[in-house]
């Protein structure tokens, strides 16, 4: 009885045994399902934008040549002008005192040359006939050439003093619109103070201050493009200038931008100049496939042999939307991971879809 109890015991046992055993070991795990891309190099025109306003091709700084008070202001910014139109006068008291003793020097002068001349004809006569010497004819000839002297020199100084009552009327050198003011009435402008800055009639050119890297990120293509911020098509242009040096201020370069002909821009209005580099053949990769190494870029590189990845580093060139530039670190149709990039690890399997398996 004790040993069918036994062995009674020891089957029991053994079939737990049997029942706790561990399973078949589950299937080897399913590869990590990503998208990829396959790098190929085409060719790129980067585009570079920056702002700028209209502003006239020749405009010219207008300022009285003499000093005195403003008493009349007859034109306003925005206004359009015509050449030789008055657009300030100063008081004119001091240059027209000052024209007046010039002109009454003057006239004593050509008393004094009058009679200095009479008295030259003269001695002339008397000499002819032997009645005066050769000194007092001489002494008459110096006499009337030093009236004459003095006549030239008062006839400058009248000369000099109507130019300076001129001088107290401002004029528009040009026909233009005005587009600065500097000076009001009441005010005492000092010689070549600047009161109006004047546009000039005629072409106009698209100002830019575009940034160093601007000039040196490639070659620019010749045709550049400005449009208005306030709507309308595009506006071919063409640089006209280049300034030489850099703004120390805004670390900038100002250009010039010459519009064409019959372009319809107002004057300072806001506008967009877009220029296009030469194409250069570039490996673009879309955001998503970034990854790094301690904080430098990389992206997982698909072996095509396995479907294993790799974590590479690489150099990026540039970051533009949506997409980024490879310089370096990247060949011509390998495959890399463009989605699906969060807890990947070397050597993982992957099933990709998005280039050629």
């Amino acid at each position: 009885m004790n040993r069918l109890v036994t062995y009674a015991f020891a089957s029991s046992l053994m079939s737990g045994l049997y029942a706790c055993a561990p399973k078949e070991e589950a299937q080897e795990k399913a590869p990590r399902e990503v998208e990829t891309v396959q790098v190929r190099s085409t060719p790129i025109a980067a585009a570079v934008s920056t702002t700028g306003e209209i502003n006239a091709r020749i405009q010219s700084d207008l300022s009285f040549r003499v000093s005195g008070q403003i008493i009349e202001r007859l034109a306003d910014v925005g206004q359009h002008v015509k050449a030789g139109q008055t657009l300030a006068r100063i008081d004119a008291q001091e240059q027209e005192a000052d024209l007046q003793v010039a002109q009454a020097t003057l006239q004593s002068a050509q008393a004094q040359q009058t009679q200095a001349q009479q008295a030259y004809d003269r001695q002339q006569s008397l000499f002819t006939t032997g009645v005066t010497t050769r000194a007092d004819l001489d002494q008459a000839q110096e006499t009337l050439l030093t009236g004459q002297g003095t006549v030239q020199s008062a006839q400058a100084q009248v000369d000099s003093a109507r130019d300076a009552l001129s001088q107290t009327e401002l004029r528009a050198d040009a026909d233009g619109i005005i587009t600065a003011r500097n000076a009001e009435v009441g005010q005492v402008a000092q010689a070549a103070q600047l009161v109006f800055t004047l546009a000039h009639d005629g072409p106009r050119d698209a100002v830019i201050n575009a940034d160093e890297a601007t000039l040196l990120g490639g070659e620019l293509q010749g045709d550049i493009y400005v449009k208005m911020l306030s709507g309308g098509e595009p506006i071919k242009a063409t640089v006209r200038e280049i300034s030489p040096t850099i703004d120390t201020t805004t670390a900038t370069i100002r250009i010039k931008l010459a519009l064409d002909a019959t372009a319809d821009v107002r004057l300072g209005s806001p506008v967009v100049a877009t220029a296009y580099y030469k194409p250069v053949d570039t490996i673009e990769l879309p955001w998503s496939a970034m990854a790094s190494i301690s904080g430098r870029p990389a992206v997982w590189v698909v072996d095509q042999k396995d479907h294993s990845i790799s974590l590479r580093e690489i150099k990026v060139g540039t970051y533009v939307n949506e997409h980024f530039s490879v310089r370096s670190g990247l060949s011509e149709g390998e495959i890399v991971v463009a989605n699906g990039t969060k807890f990947l690890t070397a050597g993982e399997m992957v099933a990709y879809k998005g280039a050629a398996q």
